[in-house]
């Protein structure tokens, strides 16, 4: 009598469940949320929700509301991925996937921007302007020939010969040269970069915010850190400030915001929701 496996130990049934298979995949409902997920990465890194917000300089009331899933505070759907991404920087986890799991549960992406059409489309609906008629001109030249040869035709002798000779012994006037002016030439204008260098105070910073590609909340305060503005800084809209010494910026979509420092635009290339804290001095535009 031998001993061993039976044919139903040989052949399992396709009946029974494989629990840990590792192809099998978590259903959606089954993971961990992004606060969940946020504030478990921030336990594990030992920080409090205070220190994160002195890295981030995301608010506090906002932290503890993205960590309890609750993104109404974050101003709209750019705030709030900028806002994952910085919270996920801060604790040392990837923020794309929460970034992912954030756009399947808020509908997506928001479209891209069509493309503008070029210009040398717009060329093409343009109407062609108007040839000369050339065959009006033509009739025109012919008629005025037939009227002039009619008209000396039946003009009498001695007064179409007189009036023959004088038109042949007449010599044209010449037209009299224009004068010189004697204006003086026009200065040449200054360069509007110049003129607006020129215009700013050499012994304080000047900081020029300006909303032109979307909306955008900024914070701005002084040397002595005192809050010189708070808010949100709807699209095209404009604010200017001023110190003695230094302004300090923090910028929540950097990519919604140009600025210019001094009277000079700053050439800083940001993506769109991407949260940027900037320090600026009198002289050159440089970041502190």
């Amino acid at each position: 009598m031998s001993i061993g496996n039976s044919p139903e130990d040989d052949h399992p049934s396709d009946d029974r469940p494989v629990e840990d298979s590792p192809a099998a995949e978590r259903p959606a409902e089954e993971r961990p949320s992004i606060g969940h997920v946020l504030r478990q990465a921030r336990v594990d890194a030992g920080l409090t929700v205070d220190e994160i917000s002195t890295t981030t300089r995301v608010r506090i009331p906002i932290v503890h509301a993205i960590e309890q899933d609750d993104f109404s505070r974050c101003g709209g759907d750019v705030y709030a991925r900028g806002h994952i991404r910085t919270l996920a920087r801060a604790v040392g986890i990837d923020p794309a996937p929460l970034v992912a799991q954030y756009d399947v549960g808020h509908g997506g992406r928001p479209p891209a921007p069509t493309p503008a059409a070029p210009l040398f489309e717009a060329e093409r609906i343009r109407s062609e302007p108007r040839r000369p008629n050339w065959t009006a001109a033509m009739v025109a030249a012919i008629v005025a020939v037939i009227a002039f040869v009619g008209y000396t035709a039946f003009s009498g002798g001695e007064d179409g010969d007189e009036g023959q000779q004088i038109a042949e012994g007449s010599t044209p006037s010449k037209p009299e040269a224009p004068k010189p002016s004697a204006s003086k030439p026009a200065d040449p204008k200054p360069d509007p970069s110049d003129s607006a260098v020129a215009g700013v105070p050499r012994d304080k910073v000047t900081v020029k915010v300006d909303a032109a590609d979307g909306r955008s909340w900024i914070s701005v305060k002084d040397h002595n850190g005192r809050q010189l503005f708070d808010g949100l800084l709807k699209q095209g809209q404009t604010k200017t400030f001023q110190d003695k010494q230094k302004i300090d910026l923090v910028l929540g979509d950097a990519g919604a915001i140009k600025l210019f420092v001094n009277g000079k635009p700053v050439d800083n290339e940001f993506e769109p929701g991407q949260v940027e804290r900037l320090t600026y001095t009198k002289g050159d535009p440089e970041v502190g």
